[in-house]
């Protein structure tokens, strides 16, 4: 299978048979051999009952159903665990995604890159309520994570298999992939696309996003940075709570021998045990994080790099 192409589908009935048109003519043109994987996310209209027809019209349809509402990240990682292409693709059943943008796409993969994601250059979408906090948040995910795209937010994206097969999806980290990744050592690259007005239906998201993009982000971080080495960001943080605790008993040490004074009613005094405290616990969740990230990947057999390719002979690469 040369081609996945994967579309989370909630409440888009009007949507979804022009669309399979359009995508038809569109992957038709590549010359390709493809599979079409559409997700029912829990739709509470005639989404599924169109998408069961579709499939039974054309067998490349493949159709996943939820039981109920779980939202775009699990719709994307129930389709990444069913794919077969080599090259996944992702984009949105709105219409507001250009099918005639695919075969763009796969000449910039084409070009060895391993992600290659859309950019909405004249976006239709609200200024204020849409596009501005997106302008935001993509400074932001761009300045964090050290991947810079211009449009996180775009759903038109390729990858190759093994990346996505590589990453776990959990809460709404779908539009992270591209930096989520970046630990293997993909290569980037960023397409302008078109993007339409939404014809049909109404967004399923608001400016209310931006907060729990700022909260993802956190966790992007963390995951990008420590994931395999805790204790560097617990202990780090420990290490100078611990320390400016130390430093303020020194000095109210030299007040309460030196001068004198009476330390016992001063705040200062519960502050610094207070930093000490927190700074032996910092350490000691960072020694648990430790043993946590140990278990997980040696208990499972999980290499903690990715490899390209082998030149030579031998066997490949394995842990102890």
């Amino acid at each position: 299978m040369d081609l996945s192409l994967i579309i989370p589908v909630y409440n888009e009935a009007q949507n979804l048979r022009p669309l399979y048109e359009q995508l038809k003519a569109a992957l038709d043109r590549t010359a390709v051999d493809y599979e079409i994987i559409a997700i029912d996310d829990g739709s509470r209209d005639d989404s599924f009952a169109i998408l069961k027809e579709l499939h039974e019209q054309d067998t490349s349809l493949k159709v996943i159903r939820f039981r109920r509402n779980f939202g775009q990240t699990a719709a994307f990682a129930a389709g990444f665990d069913l794919a077969q292409g080599d090259v996944v693709i992702t984009m949105d059943a709105d219409l507001q995604n250009d099918p005639a943008d695919i075969p763009l796409l796969l000449d910039k993969m084409a070009e060895g890159y391993d992600v290659v994601s859309g950019w909405r250059v004249e976006r239709k979408d609200a200024f204020l309520t849409r596009r501005l906090p997106s302008m935001i948040a993509n400074w932001l995910i761009s300045t964090v994570t050290g991947v810079h795209l211009h449009d996180y937010g775009c759903s038109l994206k390729a990858y190759r298999r093994e990346v996505v097969k590589g990453v776990q999806l959990y809460g709404e980290l779908h539009r992270f992939i591209p930096a989520l990744s970046s630990w293997m050592g993909v290569e980037v690259a960023e397409i302008p696309v078109q993007h339409h007005p939404r014809r049909f239906g109404s967004s399923k998201y608001g400016i209310s996003r931006t907060i729990r993009v700022i909260l993802d982000l956190i966790t992007v971080r963390f995951l990008l940075s420590y994931s395999t080495r805790p204790i560097q960001i617990f202990g780090g943080l420990g290490a100078l709570s611990f320390g400016v605790g130390a430093l303020l008993g020194l000095y109210l040490t030299y007040v309460k021998l030196v001068l004198g004074q009476e330390i016992g009613s001063r705040p200062l005094l519960l502050l610094a045990v207070l930093l000490m405290l927190v700074g032996v616990q910092l350490v000691s969740m960072g020694l648990l994080g430790e043993l946590v990230v140990r278990t997980y990947y040696e208990a499972q057999g999980k290499p903690i790099y990715t490899v390209r390719e082998v030149l030579g002979e031998g066997k490949q690469p394995q842990r102890d």
